[in-house]
């Protein structure tokens, strides 16, 4: 029976919580200002308080895989690699393709992104997830490309507060502690998670913290809100393990092959965000912001390990003017812009092992020391028109201009650092002379919402989004390339949808079609070039069917192909029409809810993965896993609770990521055995 069958025949005998559907969802994402979701032309995905506290995620992954068309990829620790409607990317842009932000507010500077940046939001404490698929609204520009994911951080609205503690396999340890205070007109609230984790390979473990400060003000005039988020990680890494369905075998799964690796982070952020009546029908919104943050990380998969410390330090402002809300025809229009500066070196400290190739192209000492200095700015324009009470027309559009200003603080070249040239042709690390590059974009955004129901909605979306190229594909290039002549990728939507609710049934399904050019890759010759292009076309379902108060079902489905669409030739193979690689063509979830006692929870949860690709070429593959959670949530007192997890509850061996190389043959990391997760909550 395949996974779609499954899925529907579940669907008509039991279901998801009746009493969720009458609840009013709400985002902000869209309009940077909180509206119904049912309002909202596009898909918008939104994992809630109460799904938050059920699932408490030791890794976004575990929050991912219930929404459909999105699939992130565990790695080690708080490590990751995204995925909305789109292949798993890897490399220097590959996180380019995503907006990460917490508030509204990008984690990271447009142009500076990591892979890894979602570890620095608040998700352990989040109010609510918003996740935008496909290209984001006008009020976002650069890298809101495949999707965006938007945390939000609790209003300061109440008194008192709340402590969880919790342990389990391998040295987990977590505590979570809020606290809140109001006032006649607004409140403050503290929030702080700290974590240890001794990891369950060798010298895989880490500790992590996080804390919130969150005031909000409600005055006659003008209605304020500010937070200050800190967070800090000290990782150590575990590595790929190397051989086919290695990950099969639990004692090698265990091992790590890089003990020395590790990754250390620090972020800190700040936003106040600034709202009153200006005129008639008229609301000013101004959000001015500062974050700063350092990482320094061996890159352990790389010949030599060598380390890289880079930094970034932001200030921003995103101003909006609000015009007619709540009336027939709303606008949204204002102008947004961000100054960085930020640093990269990366430095070898000992001589290069391997063949003599290797040995002579790739020095020690330093590789890359550099600083960028950008700019952004940005003006946007949205409009809302009711044509009449079933009908809504929103369009809009932004325009976007960045500049990078480049200084390199070494020679200029392939050299070592003290201008030797390597042996072989040159040294593997070529650093490009100071420059600066400009880029500019107009991303267009327009979409139908039709109510052909008072619970039912249709909607048709066409959008066009965009990146800059990010500035370690534009200064971090190796052999013979000197300068990278990259422009900007853009990616073009379709998507057609339909939500709502009936009786016991509420569902959301769309279907996109989308295209990209400009994609940026390095080629056979190690160049970074922007020629390439893909086309992506799936369906997102999610299903959920209610059959008492007590009992349900929750499925989400994506099917989805993602293939190259232009020549290049790959070990003698062309490309063009072939799956990208780490593409699964359909993955998804579901859950069984059941509560048998009114203080008692119950969730059983199948993952399934299908098979994907694990080179360009489509000659190696994966076969995809399924396996099987259960969580438990137990209200002993109105103020206490107890709750436990069971992860993997039948031990299946599995990869979070499978790869294949062409020096190290089929590689992976393993994905965890079963683990037992156990903890208390209070109120107080």
């Amino acid at each position: 029976m395949t996974w779609l069958t499954c899925l529907l025949v579940a669907g008509n005998v039991i279901s998801a919580h009746a009493a969720a559907a009458e609840i009013a969802e709400i985002v902000s994402t869209a309009s940077r200002s909180e509206r119904p979701l049912s309002d909202e032309a596009g898909n918008i995905a939104l994992i809630g308080r109460q799904e938050l506290d059920l699932v408490k995620s030791t890794h976004f992954s575990e929050l991912a895989v219930r929404i459909p068309g999105v699939n992130f990829s565990r790695n080690n620790g708080q490590e990751m690699l995204a995925s909305i409607r789109s292949p798993i990317f890897t490399g220097a842009g590959a996180c380019g393709a995503f907006l990460m932000a917490e508030d509204g507010i990008p984690l990271r500077a447009a142009g500076f992104c990591n892979v890894n940046e979602l570890f620095e939001a608040f998700t352990e404490q989040a109010a609510r997830i918003e996740i935008t698929k496909g290209p984001g609204s006008a009020l976002y520009g650069s890298n809101a490309l495949h999707g965006m994911i938007n945390i939000i951080t609790p209003a300061a609205n109440r008194d008192g507060g709340s402590l969880s503690m919790e342990g389990g396999a391998w040295d987990f340890i977590r505590f979570n502690i809020s606290e809140g205070v109001t006032t006649e007109k607004g409140g403050l609230l503290g929030l702080a998670t700290v974590s240890h984790d001794g990891g369950w390979r060798d010298q895989s473990g880490y500790d992590q913290q996080k804390i919130t400060l969150r005031h909000d003000y409600n005055g006659d005039v003008w209605t304020i809100s500010s937070s200050l988020n800190l967070t800090n990680l000290d990782q150590e890494t575990a590595g790929f393990i190397v051989g086919r369905d290695a990950y099969k075998n639990r004692a090698l799964a265990r091992q790590n092959p890089n003990p020395e690796a590790f990754r250390k982070a620090r972020s800190l952020r700040y936003w106040s965000r600034f709202s009153r009546e200006t005129g008639d029908g008229v609301r000013w919104q101004v959000t001015p912001y500062f974050r700063t943050m350092n990482m320094t990380f061996l890159m352990h998969f790389l010949p030599g390990q060598p380390l890289e410390e880079n930094s970034q330090t932001s200030v921003g402002l995103q101003n909006g003017l609000y015009i007619n809300e709540g009336s027939r025809l709303e606008i949204i229009t204002g102008i947004d812009g961000e100054y960085t500066r930020g640093s990269l070196q990366q430095t070898q400290a000992h001589p290069t092992t391997g063949s003599a190739f290797l040995r002579a192209t790739i020095p020690s000492g330093k590789q890359y020391d550099y600083d960028v200095n950008s700019l952004q700015t940005a003006a946007f324009l949205q409009a809302d028109w009711a044509i009449n009470q079933r009908l809504h027309l929103v369009a809009g559009g932004r325009l976007e201009y960045m500049r990078y200003d480049y200084t390199n603080n070494m020679i200029s070249g392939r050299t070592d650092e003290n201008g030797n040239a390597c042996g072989f042709g040159g040294c593997r690390y070529s650093r490009p002379a100071s420059r600066r590059d400009s880029f500019t974009s107009f991303s267009p955004k327009i979409s139908l919402r039709y109510s052909y129901h008072s619970t039912d909605t249709l909607y048709l979306t066409l959008s066009q989004g965009f990146r800059a190229p990010q500035t370690s594909e534009l200064y971090r290039l190796q052999r013979r390339q000197k300068t990278a002549d990259l422009n900007n990728v853009s990616l073009k939507n379709i998507e057609v949808g339909a939500r709502g609710s009936r009786g016991r049934w509420r569902y959301n399904i769309s279907l996109y079609a989308m295209k990209k050019t400009g994609y940026i890759f390095r080629d056979a010759a190690f160049f970074n070039v922007d020629n390439g292009k893909s086309d992506h076309i799936g369906a997102d379902i999610m299903v959920r069917f209610s059959l008492n108060d007590r009992l349900g079902i929750r499925g989400n489905l994506s099917l989805a192909r993602h293939r190259y669409a232009f020549d290049y030739i790959s070990n003698g193979i062309n490309l063009n029409g072939r799956d990208i690689d780490t593409a699964p063509r359909n993955f998804g979830s579901m859950q069984i809810n059941w509560r048998p006692l009114d203080r008692l929870t119950t969730e059983l949860e199948w993952v399934h993965m299908g098979a994907y690709y694990t080179d360009p070429e489509n000659l190696h593959k994966y076969p995809g896993h399924d396996y099987v959670n259960l969580r438990m949530t137990v209200k002993i007192t109105d103020s206490y609770g107890f709750f436990l997890r069971l992860m993997n509850v039948t031990d299946t061996k599995y990869a979070e990521r499978a790869d294949y190389t062409s020096f190290t043959g089929d590689r992976y990391l393993p994905g965890k055995p079963r683990a037992l997760y156990i903890g208390l909550k209070t109120g107080f």
